[in-house]
């Protein structure tokens, strides 16, 4: 792989013998490494001048060099995976963090599995949820083998030997990791029963501000993405897509193209027409000269208020039952208080920074992948399936990626298999696939559009003693292939979360779901189906509050008696902001809500001010609970991503269709959060010793509903539209 790469300490070169990972390698040139595994009582460090195959959860290898290597199974998007995961072996291996370099793993289900979703990907912000205790123990076990090739030097007994700052020292006689490289690879790994981990008062590194990010080479420019990957004879390629979904090639001339100066190659395939050259500039320009027939026989052409208006309609009638407590409609149709809103949600673009791209090279039935890899599992398999061949055929080489929100983990694998079906038609050249920024905004995935409709009943304290919910949107799970896992008598968990298991305290509820068929390609996006349900919610429950009169933090918590968890974090959030003792300016207006997504919780407080038909969000304040904060600069970088995020939706985001044309082409069109409307934000973190949850989406489902709220605290009027107008 002929890729350019700064060689230093924090910046290791990568070759091709990383490819059978944590093994001893003997000779001056490849250094000897320090391969740990543990999977029982037989496992054992391996050697790799056998070229023996490791058993699951190898993570940790250690040079003469004395650097120590950290293999990421999750992709390195922006998020701070690799700092994360590093700091939870560098921990347990008393390692100095200036030693730890961090690399991608390669594509292995059986040794690089998330244990939350039994398959190797990046999403869900599970990474550091699912690897905390894995890491430490990869950390743990390479500590022990050091100690006991020391021991056995030394003839001391192993307990009365220290390790600190990768040091192993006993009296006077000390070694670096390095120089005990070689004799602990032939120590028998230990089982992982017999580890002893730290507890949180003796942690170093864990929870400390002071760690510098491994993620490095973006300062300066030697950070490798999939652009940056250059292979002898590798071809460009662009794609033509239908301007509808699901539209296809009837017929189209490429003379034109064939003739402009680079272009090589012009060839139909599933998706569209592809335009191979020497440079994207050439083929860019060669797509613009194709003359081609479009098929909409079988496309989607409605016009994306055509489809709102069909769920409209279908709030009115019943859905399949996702979750039922008590007999919430008859409460409802005896009650003479009832309190009905239709809430409505646009479709909606991840517009991440480095849109979709991949370069693929397939040699018969073998296929060979660099980019930024984040559904290892699902698209091994998919472009295994495709070729007819088995998945030890396919080689994935993961780099960064500039961003991901969900899109690059596409359950069909779309831009991957055009990647490998170009490729195909080329054999044996490099070919590297470029998704423009109009093509990733007008032929990618979306967020689904919902609608969504809630009743409820009050008491005499005006609080809610029945909720009936409806909603209405695309299955984002249907048709994939954790459609098994994920759907369940009709029913898509993920268009309900948020919604079922209700946090507010509401005797009788009941929550329905419509999933239609419609023509728009649909997946996840950041936070999923919280994206909407936290914003039917809290606007709800905050309108209720005014509706009695009451504080919408003190009416909060006294629905929250029964959750502890929501309770903490709010009352953490307002007190942060002074809510309720903080004179705001004359025009301002504050706003609240609270959500647990993802395992954590977080409650946001906003500041708007609002002149005219325009409003500013002028400060948030963030409470979260995500368990231990490994990395606490990265968890408050997290949700100020996260909050940027959601902001850039409740503001301006939406992708709307006329006659089943994308309107949106690029971030002109597509107005994505701009720096002058970013606002300050203040993240506290709730001191815990409970493992980590998720930090990367929870802080996204509040931050609307908190705009939308603080904006009603002003006009007196409820929002239900993203994103927010106030007129």
């Amino acid at each position: 792989m002929n890729i350019r790469r700064l060689v230093n300490a924090e910046s290791a070169a990568v070759d091709s013998g990383r490819r059978s990972f944590l093994k001893l390698s003997a000779g001056a040139s490849a250094g000897l490494m320090l391969g740990v595994s543990f999977s029982g009582s037989s496992a054992s460090a391996q050697n790799a001048v056998a070229d023996t195959a490791l058993e699951m959860n190898a993570f940790v290898s250690i040079s003469p060099d004395n650097i120590v290597k950290v293999l990421i199974k999750h992709l390195e998007m922006g998020q701070g995976v690799y700092t994360g995961l590093a700091t939870c072996v560098a921990e347990e291996l008393d390692a100095d963090w200036k030693q730890v370099v961090c690399e991608h793993a390669p594509a292995n289900t059986q040794k690089y599995a998330n244990l939350l979703m039994g398959q190797q990907g990046t999403g869900g912000s599970t990474a550091m949820a699912n690897s905390f205790m894995q890491m430490r123990q990869a950390g743990a076990a390479a500590k022990a083998m050091l100690v006991a090739a020391a021991a056995d030097q030394w003839q001391v007994p192993a307990k009365d030997i220290k390790v600190s700052d990768g040091m192993v020292s006993h009296g006077n006689r000390s070694a670096t990791f390095g120089e005990l490289a070689l004799a602990a690879a032939q120590q028998p790994a230990p089982d992982a029963s017999s580890l002893t981990l730290k507890n949180p008062n003796e942690f170093k590194l864990i929870g400390q501000d002071n760690t510098l990010r491994k993620d490095v080479g973006k300062h300066n420019g030697t950070a490798i993405y999939t652009q940056d990957v250059k292979l002898p004879g590798m071809l460009t390629a662009v794609v033509a897509h239908s301007p509808r979904f699901g539209g296809k090639v009837k017929s189209f001339d490429a003379s034109a193209a064939l003739a402009r100066r680079g272009v090589q190659h012009v060839f139909e395939i599933d998706s569209g027409v592809a335009v191979l050259a020497t440079d994207y500039w050439s083929a860019t320009k060669g797509r613009e000269l194709l003359t081609i027939e479009w098929d909409d026989s079988a496309a989607e052409t409605r016009s994306s208020n055509d489809i709102l208006l069909q769920y409209r309609g279908l709030v009115d009638t019943a859905g399949a039952v996702a979750e039922s407590h008590g007999n919430a409609d008859h409460t409802l149709s005896r009650s003479s208080d009832v309190t009905e809103l239709v809430f409505e949600y646009p479709y909606l673009a991840h517009a991440q920074m480095e849109p979709m791209n991949c370069v693929a090279q397939v040699n018969g039935d073998t296929a060979e992948m660099w980019y930024g890899c984040q559904s290892a599992t699902g698209d091994q398999a998919a472009i295994a399936n495709l070729l007819g061949t088995d998945i030890n055929n396919v080689r994935i080489n993961t780099v960064f990626a500039g961003g991901g929100f969900g899109r690059r983990a596409n359950p069909a694998s779309d831009y991957v298999l055009e990647a490998v079906r170009i490729a195909r038609h080329v054999q044996g050249t490099p070919v590297k696939l470029v998704w423009s920024r109009e093509d990733d905004m007008q032929a990618g995935y979306y967020r689904p559009a919902y609608v969504h409709k809630i009743a409820a009943s009050l008491d005499d304290a005006g609080n809610p003693s029945a909720i009936h919910i409806r909603i209405a949107g695309q299955s984002i799970m249907a048709g994939t292939s954790m459609a098994a896992l994920m759907v369940s008598n009709g029913i898509d968990n993920t268009s309900v979360e948020g919604l079922t298991e209700f946090a507010y305290d509401v005797p009788e509820r009941q929550v329905e779901l419509h999933s239609p068929e419609i023509g728009v390609p649909v997946q996840w996006w950041r936070s999923v189906g919280h994206t909407h349900t936290a914003f039917s919610k809290e606007v709800f429950i905050d309108a209720l509050a005014r509706k009695a009169g009451a504080d919408p933090v003190a009416y909060r918590l006294g629905l929250l008696t029964n959750n502890p968890r929501e309770t903490a974090v709010l009352k953490l959030a307002a007190e942060k902001a002074e809510w309720g003792t903080k004179e705001l300016p004359e025009g301002w207006g504050r706003g609240v809500a609270v959500h647990t997504s993802f395992g954590s919780t977080v409650a946001e407080i906003v500041d708007v001010s609002v002149q005219g038909n325009t409003f500013k969000v002028e400060r948030v304040v963030a409470a979260i609970d995500c368990g231990i904060a490994v990395n606490p600069s990265i968890v408050r970088a997290q949700v100020e991503s996260a909050i940027a995020y959601g902001l850039s939706a409740a503001l301006a985001d939406e992708v709307t269709l006329t006659d089943g044309n994308v309107d949106q082409t690029n971030f002109h069109t597509y107005r994505v959060l701009r720096m002058n409307a970013m606002p300050e934000v203040e993240t506290h973190i709730v001191a815990s010793n409970n493992a980590p949850s998720g930090v990367g989406e929870p802080g996204t489902p509040p931050i609307a509903p908190a705009v939308a709220n603080a904006l009603a605290a002003i006009t007196g009027r409820t929002f239900t539209r993203l994103p927010l107008k106030l007129a």
